[in-house]
């Protein structure tokens, strides 16, 4: 494999300089655009783009000198040519800028700074961080009871009770749970009509053991809160097939204007064709009734076997959905790999092209998919580069945050922090980054009494984000 990558680099080069006009020292011709340079002689090795630069590890240093070292003469052991004889200097220094460019725009994620104080100042607003609770460890799901209590589910596999005083009751009989790897007790959502049917809905990994081995999945239960314990749990969905893998659950739950309840399922980790095809319910956002039963105009609600639930397919691991406010429009973010978290607009029967299309790298620095676009494929409204690990997603509704009103917030767990993208026309027309070193930000949530919930983790706590005057 190794020698068939390095042939591979060598040939997409050799191309490169076939296709080259000729002069009389046999350098390119000068190239004033460094990324022109970079999609005609990098591109076949090292992606479409310099950004998938920001996320690697720099064996050879990542200086200008070392970058224009690197390109010049090559490390041809490593499966990298040499460029001295096809590019001229000026094409070179140009290209290690450009390159540069792409890798110092990582350090506008790096905080170093812990938060001072729970004041923070955002653009045109100041507010302030009140504990909500503490004492968890990974607080992934929130809804805000009818008596203004809360309902925060812990991954660890315990549904609390919070009170206006902290206080956090246990309820039971919730479902058994693996909390192993990415694996819990997830999100957890209200019924539209709560007040009058009392029906909970909650996320998480269900597990079974076959010859041996512990397969696990993700599952949809719903029922009711009866005191202090979970009654009538009705399992609504459970995705097709189980596998080995620990990680890449999905499991965002988020109820549409018709009373759809619309959730998202993760590839498992696994690089084949699961978010593909439409045969399995992995990598995938579904769709289905308030009691688990399929819309019949559900893209793929006439085939047999799983799958009738599938609403949109080629995703990754979808870990936010949110419906934009005053439509019936839902947004949704993924983790792409290194780099390339994305931001989509779902819809009916698109396929998002995972696997075949992204704006990521792979974990071991080289390039996931050759193309970042294909035809029927979905292009992202935006991506992350660096990956800033998006979890948690909310429109900002209400009028306690006017400066913030229409707004959509992501958590980064990767940074620390809170990402306030302000949508025009369902594009994202600027960000801000809130929050800095507040925590692995696992959820966001708007209240029913208007207020916007920011949950971390390790330790877990959650917080309630009040306006103040300067």
């Amino acid at each position: 494999m190794k020698n068939t990558f390095l042939f591979l680099c060598f040939a997409m080069a050799l191309l490169s300089f076939v296709a080259l006009p000729s002069n009389h020292n046999h350098k390119a011709a000068a190239r004033p655009d460094p990324e022109e340079t970079f999609q005609q002689f990098c591109s076949g090795c090292h992606g479409e783009r310099a950004a998938t630069f920001v996320d690697r590890k720099w064996v050879h240093g990542d200086s200008r000198s070392e970058i224009i070292n690197s390109i010049t003469n090559g490390w041809v052991n490593n499966g990298m040519p040499a460029f001295k004889d096809g590019l001229s200097e000026e094409q070179i220094a140009a290209l290690a800028d450009y390159i540069r460019e792409n890798i110092e725009h990582q350090s506008e994620y790096q905080f170093t700074a812990a938060p001072v104080s729970n004041i923070f100042t955002s653009e045109g607003i100041t507010v302030r961080l009140d504990t909500v609770v503490t004492g968890l460890l990974s607080p992934w799901g929130f809804a805000q009871l009818p008596d203004g209590n809360y309902l925060i589910s812990d991954r660890e596999g315990v549904l609390y009770r919070v009170d206006h005083q902290q206080r956090k009751t246990p309820i039971t009989n919730t479902p058994t749970v693996l909390a192993m790897g990415q694996g819990g007790l997830m999100d957890i959502v209200l019924h539209p009509d709560y007040a009058r049917n009392g029906w909970v809905y909650m996320s998480y990994s269900k597990f079974k053991v076959e010859n041996g081995d512990t397969l696990t999945t993700t599952a949809i239960v719903r029922g009711k809160i009866k005191g202090n314990q979970f009654t009538q749990a009705q399992e609504i969905f459970e995705a097709l097939p189980y596998t080995k893998t620990r990680h890449h659950f999905g499991s965002k739950l988020v109820f549409d204007k018709q009373g759809y309840l619309f959730f998202s399922v993760g590839e498992r980790g696994r690089h084949d064709d699961f978010p593909q095809k439409t045969d399995n319910d992995n990598g995938k956002v579904h769709r289905i009734k308030d009691d688990g039963s399929i819309p019949p105009d559900n893209p793929f609600a006439a085939q047999a076997g799983p799958g009738r639930s599938i609403y949109s397919f080629g995703h990754r691991n979808p870990q936010g959905l949110a419906l934009q406010p005053g439509t019936n429009t839902l947004w949704e973010h993924e983790h792409g790999p290194r780099g390339g978290d994305e931001i989509n607009i779902i819809r009916k029967a698109a396929n998002y092209g995972w696997p075949v299309i992204t704006y990521g790298i792979n974990y071991n620095g080289k390039p996931m998919s050759a193309i970042t676009q294909q035809e029927g494929m979905e292009q992202p409204v935006m991506y992350w580069t660096p990956s800033i690990a998006p979890c948690g997603m909310t429109f900002i509704t209400g009028n306690r945050y006017p400066q913030w009103k229409g707004n959509l917030f992501s958590g980064s767990l990767r940074f620390k922090y809170v990402n306030r993208s302000v949508i025009n026309e369902q594009l994202v027309a600027s960000e801000e980054k809130l929050f800095p070193n507040i925590g692995r930000v696992r959820n966001l949530a708007m209240g029913t009494d208007g207020y916007l919930y920011v949950a971390v983790e390790k330790p877990g706590m959650v917080f309630r984000v009040v306006p103040v005057q300067p």
